[in-house]
Protein backbone atom coordinates (compact mmCIF):
# COMPACT_ATOMS: atom_id res chain seq x y z
CA UNK A 1 0.00 0.00 0.00
CA UNK A 2 0.94 3.32 -1.09
CA UNK A 3 1.22 6.39 2.16
CA UNK A 4 -1.80 7.77 0.68
CA UNK A 5 -3.91 4.96 0.15
CA UNK A 6 -2.73 4.38 3.92
CA UNK A 7 -3.86 7.77 4.70
CA UNK A 8 -7.12 7.87 2.58
CA UNK A 9 -8.61 3.89 4.58
CA UNK A 10 -7.49 5.25 7.28
CA UNK A 11 -8.98 8.84 7.23
CA UNK A 12 -12.41 7.43 5.89
CA UNK A 13 -12.73 4.69 8.17
CA UNK A 14 -12.37 7.43 11.23
CA UNK A 15 -14.76 9.71 9.29
CA UNK A 16 -16.62 7.70 7.45
CA UNK A 17 -17.65 10.60 5.81
CA UNK A 18 -16.36 10.80 2.02
CA UNK A 19 -16.64 14.62 2.22
CA UNK A 20 -14.77 15.43 5.46
CA UNK A 21 -12.29 12.36 4.90
CA UNK A 22 -11.68 14.74 1.21
CA UNK A 23 -11.38 18.19 3.70
CA UNK A 24 -9.36 16.31 5.97
CA UNK A 25 -6.86 15.20 3.01
CA UNK A 26 -7.17 18.39 1.01
CA UNK A 27 -8.15 16.04 -2.26
CA UNK A 28 -11.53 15.96 -4.00
CA UNK A 29 -14.12 13.66 -2.93
CA UNK A 30 -13.63 11.74 -6.63
CA UNK A 31 -10.10 11.15 -5.38
CA UNK A 32 -10.91 9.61 -2.15
CA UNK A 33 -13.62 7.53 -3.73
CA UNK A 34 -11.04 6.47 -6.74
CA UNK A 35 -8.82 5.64 -4.06
CA UNK A 36 -11.00 3.53 -1.44
CA UNK A 37 -11.97 1.02 -5.12
CA UNK A 38 -8.78 0.44 -6.12
CA UNK A 39 -7.63 -0.77 -2.67
CA UNK A 40 -11.16 -2.56 -2.56
CA UNK A 41 -10.21 -4.08 -5.85
CA UNK A 42 -6.83 -5.20 -4.49
CA UNK A 43 -8.35 -7.20 -1.50
CA UNK A 44 -10.48 -8.77 -3.68
CA UNK A 45 -14.20 -7.30 -1.38
CA UNK A 46 -15.43 -4.57 -0.22
CA UNK A 47 -13.58 -2.62 2.55
CA UNK A 48 -16.48 0.12 3.27
CA UNK A 49 -20.70 -0.50 2.71
CA UNK A 50 -22.10 2.62 1.21
CA UNK A 51 -25.75 4.29 1.24
CA UNK A 52 -27.05 7.61 0.63
CA UNK A 53 -27.29 7.60 4.40
CA UNK A 54 -23.94 6.17 5.74
CA UNK A 55 -20.93 4.57 5.66
CA UNK A 56 -19.39 1.59 7.54
CA UNK A 57 -16.72 -0.52 7.36
CA UNK A 58 -17.17 -4.03 6.23
CA UNK A 59 -15.74 -7.10 8.31
CA UNK A 60 -12.58 -7.45 5.90
CA UNK A 61 -12.62 -3.01 6.54
CA UNK A 62 -12.37 -3.75 10.16
CA UNK A 63 -9.65 -6.35 9.98
CA UNK A 64 -7.89 -3.78 7.79
CA UNK A 65 -7.76 -0.91 10.08
CA UNK A 66 -7.07 -2.74 13.22
CA UNK A 67 -4.00 -4.25 11.58
CA UNK A 68 -2.95 -1.03 9.24
CA UNK A 69 -3.54 1.61 12.53
CA UNK A 70 -0.91 0.48 14.90
CA UNK A 71 2.22 0.47 12.85
CA UNK A 72 0.93 3.66 11.23
CA UNK A 73 0.78 5.24 14.50
CA UNK A 74 3.88 3.93 15.27
CA UNK A 75 5.56 5.79 12.29
CA UNK A 76 3.97 8.83 12.75
CA UNK A 77 5.06 9.33 16.25
CA UNK A 78 8.43 8.12 15.00
CA UNK A 79 8.46 11.27 12.28
CA UNK A 80 7.36 13.36 15.51
CA UNK A 81 9.64 12.30 17.90
CA UNK A 82 12.49 12.95 15.62
CA UNK A 83 11.02 16.35 14.71
CA UNK A 84 10.97 17.12 18.42
CA UNK A 85 14.35 16.48 19.43
CA UNK A 86 15.21 18.45 16.06
CA UNK A 87 14.27 21.26 17.60
CA UNK A 88 14.68 20.57 21.19
CA UNK A 89 11.83 19.70 23.05
CA UNK A 90 12.87 20.78 26.82
CA UNK A 91 11.48 23.04 29.95
CA UNK A 92 8.23 23.10 31.04
CA UNK A 93 4.63 23.45 30.07
CA UNK A 94 2.07 24.10 31.53
CA UNK A 95 -1.25 22.93 31.66
CA UNK A 96 -4.54 24.47 32.90
CA UNK A 97 -7.53 22.56 34.13
CA UNK A 98 -11.21 22.96 35.19
CA UNK A 99 -12.68 20.23 36.47
CA UNK A 100 -10.40 17.76 38.99
CA UNK A 101 -11.49 14.70 36.91
CA UNK A 102 -9.23 15.72 33.90
CA UNK A 103 -6.56 15.47 36.85
CA UNK A 104 -5.05 11.62 35.98
CA UNK A 105 -5.59 12.44 32.40
CA UNK A 106 -2.88 15.14 33.05
CA UNK A 107 -1.05 13.15 35.51
CA UNK A 108 -0.70 10.22 32.83
CA UNK A 109 0.16 12.48 30.14
CA UNK A 110 3.33 14.43 31.76
CA UNK A 111 5.07 11.06 32.76
CA UNK A 112 4.59 9.69 29.24
CA UNK A 113 6.25 13.33 27.96
CA UNK A 114 8.61 13.15 30.68
CA UNK A 115 9.76 9.58 29.86
CA UNK A 116 10.19 10.38 25.89
CA UNK A 117 11.69 13.56 26.62
CA UNK A 118 13.56 13.82 29.94
CA UNK A 119 14.08 17.52 29.60
CA UNK A 120 10.99 18.53 29.34
CA UNK A 121 8.68 18.68 32.07
CA UNK A 122 4.62 19.54 33.09
CA UNK A 123 3.03 21.59 35.61
CA UNK A 124 -0.44 21.61 36.51
CA UNK A 125 -2.74 24.39 37.48
CA UNK A 126 -6.24 23.44 38.22
CA UNK A 127 -8.35 27.17 38.10
CA UNK A 128 -12.29 27.80 37.56
CA UNK A 129 -13.28 28.48 34.21
CA UNK A 130 -13.06 32.40 33.75
CA UNK A 131 -9.60 32.19 35.26
CA UNK A 132 -8.51 29.32 33.36
CA UNK A 133 -8.90 31.53 29.63
CA UNK A 134 -7.77 34.17 31.34
CA UNK A 135 -4.66 32.29 32.00
CA UNK A 136 -4.50 30.66 28.32
CA UNK A 137 -4.60 33.97 27.06
CA UNK A 138 -2.12 35.69 29.16
CA UNK A 139 0.24 32.66 28.56
CA UNK A 140 0.60 31.81 32.09
CA UNK A 141 -0.25 28.42 30.64
CA UNK A 142 0.14 26.57 27.28
CA UNK A 143 -2.66 24.36 27.14
CA UNK A 144 -6.11 24.05 28.65
CA UNK A 145 -8.84 21.54 29.53
CA UNK A 146 -12.24 23.22 30.02
CA UNK A 147 -15.69 22.48 28.62
CA UNK A 148 -16.67 24.49 25.41
CA UNK A 149 -17.97 27.43 24.28
CA UNK A 150 -15.34 29.72 24.49
CA UNK A 151 -16.13 33.17 22.28
CA UNK A 152 -12.74 34.34 22.86
CA UNK A 153 -11.55 34.64 19.29
CA UNK A 154 -7.75 33.94 20.69
CA UNK A 155 -8.54 30.47 21.30
CA UNK A 156 -8.60 27.75 19.59
CA UNK A 157 -10.86 25.11 20.87
CA UNK A 158 -9.71 21.34 20.04
CA UNK A 159 -10.75 17.86 20.05
CA UNK A 160 -13.18 17.01 23.13
CA UNK A 161 -11.44 14.63 25.11
CA UNK A 162 -13.88 12.97 27.31
CA UNK A 163 -17.49 13.80 28.19
CA UNK A 164 -20.10 13.62 31.58
CA UNK A 165 -23.20 13.39 32.22
CA UNK A 166 -24.67 16.51 33.12
CA UNK A 167 -26.41 16.69 36.58
CA UNK A 168 -28.77 19.34 38.23
CA UNK A 169 -27.02 20.31 41.91
CA UNK A 170 -29.55 20.55 44.42
CA UNK A 171 -30.19 21.14 48.09
CA UNK A 172 -30.15 17.27 50.13
CA UNK A 173 -33.59 18.45 51.17
CA UNK A 174 -35.24 19.53 47.97
CA UNK A 175 -38.08 16.63 46.64
CA UNK A 176 -35.80 16.67 43.29
CA UNK A 177 -33.44 14.86 45.37
CA UNK A 178 -35.07 12.06 46.03
CA UNK A 179 -35.73 11.53 42.06
CA UNK A 180 -33.36 9.57 40.40
CA UNK A 181 -33.26 11.44 36.85
CA UNK A 182 -34.37 15.14 36.09
CA UNK A 183 -35.58 16.75 32.97
CA UNK A 184 -34.58 19.87 31.13
CA UNK A 185 -37.75 21.43 32.42
CA UNK A 186 -37.19 21.20 36.32
CA UNK A 187 -34.41 23.88 35.64
CA UNK A 188 -38.04 25.89 36.60
CA UNK A 189 -38.26 24.60 39.63
CA UNK A 190 -35.26 26.20 41.59
CA UNK A 191 -33.24 29.61 40.67
CA UNK A 192 -29.86 28.56 39.02
CA UNK A 193 -26.53 29.82 41.13
CA UNK A 194 -24.38 30.45 38.36
CA UNK A 195 -20.19 30.71 37.68
CA UNK A 196 -19.07 34.25 38.21
CA UNK A 197 -16.66 35.67 35.59
CA UNK A 198 -17.94 33.04 32.79
CA UNK A 199 -19.05 33.95 29.03
CA UNK A 200 -21.77 34.49 27.88
CA UNK A 201 -21.86 31.69 25.42
CA UNK A 202 -20.85 29.36 28.56
CA UNK A 203 -23.75 31.28 30.80
CA UNK A 204 -26.79 29.64 27.77
CA UNK A 205 -24.75 26.19 27.39
CA UNK A 206 -24.91 26.07 31.64
CA UNK A 207 -27.28 28.48 32.92
CA UNK A 208 -30.51 29.01 30.19
CA UNK A 209 -33.15 31.56 30.55
CA UNK A 210 -35.42 29.34 29.72
CA UNK A 211 -36.67 25.62 29.33
CA UNK A 212 -37.08 24.03 26.21
CA UNK A 213 -40.86 24.17 26.85
CA UNK A 214 -40.28 27.91 26.98
CA UNK A 215 -40.85 28.30 30.87
CA UNK A 216 -38.64 30.67 32.74
CA UNK A 217 -35.86 29.90 34.80
CA UNK A 218 -35.21 31.89 37.65
CA UNK A 219 -31.85 33.31 38.31
CA UNK A 220 -30.15 33.14 41.90
CA UNK A 221 -26.78 34.12 43.26
CA UNK A 222 -23.31 33.63 41.69
CA UNK A 223 -19.84 32.53 43.00
CA UNK A 224 -16.58 32.46 41.51
CA UNK A 225 -15.75 29.42 42.92
CA UNK A 226 -17.09 25.43 43.14
CA UNK A 227 -16.96 25.72 46.55
CA UNK A 228 -19.05 28.96 47.51
CA UNK A 229 -21.72 27.45 44.67
CA UNK A 230 -22.25 24.88 46.73
CA UNK A 231 -22.38 26.95 49.79
CA UNK A 232 -24.93 29.16 47.96
CA UNK A 233 -26.92 25.37 47.12
CA UNK A 234 -26.94 23.99 50.72
CA UNK A 235 -28.21 27.49 51.84
CA UNK A 236 -31.32 27.26 49.68
CA UNK A 237 -30.26 29.66 47.52
CA UNK A 238 -30.96 27.16 44.04
CA UNK A 239 -29.51 24.56 42.22
CA UNK A 240 -26.98 24.85 39.61
CA UNK A 241 -25.97 22.28 36.93
CA UNK A 242 -22.42 20.16 36.68
CA UNK A 243 -20.88 17.22 35.73
CA UNK A 244 -22.05 14.11 37.17
CA UNK A 245 -18.51 13.47 38.43
CA UNK A 246 -18.88 15.99 40.41
CA UNK A 247 -20.49 14.32 42.86
CA UNK A 248 -18.05 12.11 43.42
CA UNK A 249 -14.76 14.55 43.58
CA UNK A 250 -17.36 16.98 46.03
CA UNK A 251 -18.70 14.89 47.79
CA UNK A 252 -21.26 16.92 50.71
CA UNK A 253 -23.96 15.90 52.70
CA UNK A 254 -25.87 18.80 52.21
CA UNK A 255 -25.72 18.27 48.30
CA UNK A 256 -27.90 16.25 45.89
CA UNK A 257 -26.51 15.65 42.17
CA UNK A 258 -29.30 14.22 40.20
CA UNK A 259 -28.68 13.23 36.06
CA UNK A 260 -30.94 14.23 33.55
CA UNK A 261 -32.09 11.75 31.44
CA UNK A 262 -33.15 14.59 28.40
CA UNK A 263 -29.77 16.68 28.16
CA UNK A 264 -26.55 16.52 26.35
CA UNK A 265 -23.23 15.74 28.05
CA UNK A 266 -20.74 18.09 29.64
CA UNK A 267 -17.71 17.94 27.15
CA UNK A 268 -14.27 18.65 28.31
CA UNK A 269 -12.01 19.82 25.24
CA UNK A 270 -7.80 20.84 24.85
CA UNK A 271 -7.76 24.93 23.94
CA UNK A 272 -5.03 26.98 22.83
CA UNK A 273 -3.94 29.82 22.38
CA UNK A 274 -4.26 30.89 18.06
CA UNK A 275 -0.96 30.86 16.43
CA UNK A 276 1.19 28.88 19.02
CA UNK A 277 2.18 26.05 16.56
CA UNK A 278 5.68 25.27 18.47
CA UNK A 279 6.68 21.49 18.13
CA UNK A 280 6.19 21.53 22.42
CA UNK A 281 2.79 22.27 21.95
CA UNK A 282 2.32 20.00 19.47
CA UNK A 283 3.73 17.30 21.08
CA UNK A 284 2.05 18.42 24.54
CA UNK A 285 -1.13 18.13 22.78
CA UNK A 286 -0.56 14.83 20.83
CA UNK A 287 0.65 13.42 24.49
CA UNK A 288 -2.32 14.32 26.36
CA UNK A 289 -4.64 12.85 23.40
CA UNK A 290 -2.69 9.89 23.20
CA UNK A 291 -3.50 9.24 26.65
CA UNK A 292 -6.56 10.12 26.95
CA UNK A 293 -7.97 7.90 24.13
CA UNK A 294 -6.24 4.60 25.72
CA UNK A 295 -9.04 2.55 28.04
CA UNK A 296 -8.88 3.50 31.54
CA UNK A 297 -6.81 6.81 30.66
CA UNK A 298 -9.57 9.16 32.82
CA UNK A 299 -10.57 7.73 36.52
CA UNK A 300 -14.54 8.97 35.73
CA UNK A 301 -15.62 6.50 33.32
CA UNK A 302 -15.90 9.12 30.53
CA UNK A 303 -16.48 8.56 26.93
CA UNK A 304 -12.74 8.87 25.24
CA UNK A 305 -12.43 10.63 22.24
CA UNK A 306 -10.48 7.72 20.28
CA UNK A 307 -9.74 10.24 17.38
CA UNK A 308 -6.03 9.55 15.93
CA UNK A 309 -4.38 13.13 15.50
CA UNK A 310 -4.46 15.60 17.56
CA UNK A 311 -6.06 18.72 15.77
CA UNK A 312 -9.30 16.30 14.63
CA UNK A 313 -12.31 17.35 16.71
CA UNK A 314 -15.02 14.83 17.15
CA UNK A 315 -17.74 14.80 14.51
CA UNK A 316 -21.11 13.04 13.69
CA UNK A 317 -20.96 9.99 11.95
CA UNK A 318 -22.45 9.37 8.76
CA UNK A 319 -22.79 10.87 5.04
CA UNK A 320 -22.54 9.06 1.72
CA UNK A 321 -20.15 9.68 -0.87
Amino acid sequence: MERYEIETFLTLADELHFARTAERLHVSPGRVSQTIKTLERRVGGLLFERSSRRVALTPAGLQLRDAVLPAYEQIQRAFADVTAAYFGIRGVLRVGFTAPWSGEILVKAGDVLSARYPGCTVELLNVTYGAAIAALREERVDLLVAEPPVEDPDVVVGPVLFSQRRALVVPAAHPLARRRTVTLEDLAVLPLVTAAGVSKAFREEFFPARTPQGRDIGRGPSAGGWEGVLSLISGGKGATVAAIAAGTYHVRPDIAYIPFDDAGPVEYALMWRDGDASARLQVLIRTVVEVAAVPGGSSCGCRGIGAPGPWECQRCAGGGE
